[in-house]
């Protein structure tokens, strides 16, 4: 049974994913920054869940408060008795030119996609390594190898968390912890201003999409290691 914990939670793709693991007869615990999304997503993940025995849970937590992190992996172990399965999947972006850009905007896109990333994973190595093993999914971009101007800091904060993703990966791998790096296209998500999939925005991907990438990675045989996958849509515009 896969116990998860997947950051940014409460919609797109990482409430995709966390949809995907709770059909799947998994456990997920999400978190988001806002308490009334967090709690939005729960009842929807689990609409008839028994609080002795919940299938999804949540907590709002801001990924670069690494006390925060702490305590989620914490509760994540209390409540379902261990985690296997890590997806970090919170991200923002503010797309402007380097001149404009302000060293708020520059430090919430860092510290969101990158440090944030590195502030689950470290606290969730040691409960995946105790309960045998497990996965740590890396949601990234292909904007972290195909730059664009005005996304200096959103491309910088990918291409990041790829090569944290592939040295993470070789440090882990025979602790049978088996890092991938997620690398979506255009999806049709609230992330760039839209909602949701459109006539306009039909090439893109979708949120599930994305999520079923990640559960078949999870279907992967043990001795299969995908380290990287690009996602793009079929057709473009």
């Amino acid at each position: 049974m896969h116990t998860a914990l997947v950051t940014g939670g409460t919609r797109g793709i990482g409430l995709a994913i966390a949809r995907a693991i709770v059909a799947a007869q998994g456990r997920v615990m999400i978190t988001g920054r806002e308490e009334a999304s967090v709690a939005a997503a729960v009842r929807a993940l689990d609409p008839g869940g028994r609080p002795d025995s919940p299938r999804a849970i949540g907590r709002a937590a801001d990924v670069r408060d690494r006390a925060a992190m702490d305590r989620v992996v914490a509760e994540t172990v209390e409540r379902f008795g261990g985690l296997n399965v890590l997806v970090n999947n919170a991200g923002v972006g503010v797309f402007t030119d380097v001149a404009s850009m302000t060293d708020d905007s520059w430090a919430r896109v860092i510290d969101t996609n990158l440090t944030g990333v590195f502030y689950c994973t470290r606290a969730g190595i040691p409960a995946i390594k105790k309960a045998g093993g497990g996965w740590i999914i890396n949601i990234a971009s292909l904007a972290g190898r195909n730059y664009f101007p005005n996304g200096a800091a959103y491309c910088a904060s990918k291409a990041g968390l790829v090569a944290f993703t592939e040295s993470l990966m070789q440090e882990v791998r025979f602790d049978d912890i088996r890092v991938t790096c997620v690398m979506p296209g255009s999806v049709a998500t609230d992330f760039d201003g839209q909602h949701g999939p459109n006539e306009a925005a039909s090439w893109k991907l979708t949120a599930d999409d994305v999520a079923a990438v990640v559960m078949d990675l999870l279907r992967h045989p043990p001795r299969s290691l995908p380290s990287r996958i690009e996602l793009r849509p079929a057709k473009t515009k």
